[in-house]
């Protein structure tokens, strides 16, 4: 049997092990992107900016979670197996950390995030897509009212 989930800010010398699996994650969900077009300097970029959480179990770490304060928004949630709650878990801790509303975006042919951000509360705020990019996402949100 699996131990105790713990969630927590991640260590410095931990965020190399996160973007690694920031990669694999992406490589393995997001099937209609091209596998090289995934960097995890990406993630590591972006994660000096952002508070990175981790999910641990038995000392490996299951799962991860980006959050910028400043715009209260979820950046990404990745978990290595889906359905165990874990991503519930980690979402759980950014929305009690956060205190207020907060957004997060979801590729638009991501309807197995769709459909767990919906469970959660989140509803459908904005669709676009961003300046040089082909993929459609849709922002979500928790606590804020949808744009008339």
């Amino acid at each position: 049997m699996a131990g105790a989930l713990e969630i927590r800010r991640a260590r410095p010398e931990e965020l190399g092990a996160c973007a690694d699996l920031y990669l694999k994650v992406l490589t393995d969900t997001f099937t209609w992107i091209d596998p090289a077009r995934h960097d995890r300097r990406e993630f590591l970029r972006a994660a000096r900016e952002e508070e990175v959480y981790v999910a641990i179990e038995d000392g490996v770490i299951v799962g991860l979670a980006a959050y910028y304060p400043p715009m209260r928004f979820i950046h990404s949630l990745y978990v290595t197996e889906r359905g165990r709650g874990i991503g519930k878990a980690l979402l759980d801790h950014l929305t009690e950390r956060a205190a207020a509303a907060v957004s997060l975006k979801v590729q638009a042919k991501n309807l197995r995030a769709q459909a767990f951000y919906t469970r959660e509360g989140f509803t459908p705020v904005e669709r676009g897509r961003d300046p040089g990019s082909d993929v459609t996402w849709i922002r979500m949100a928790k606590g804020l009212r949808a744009k008339s």
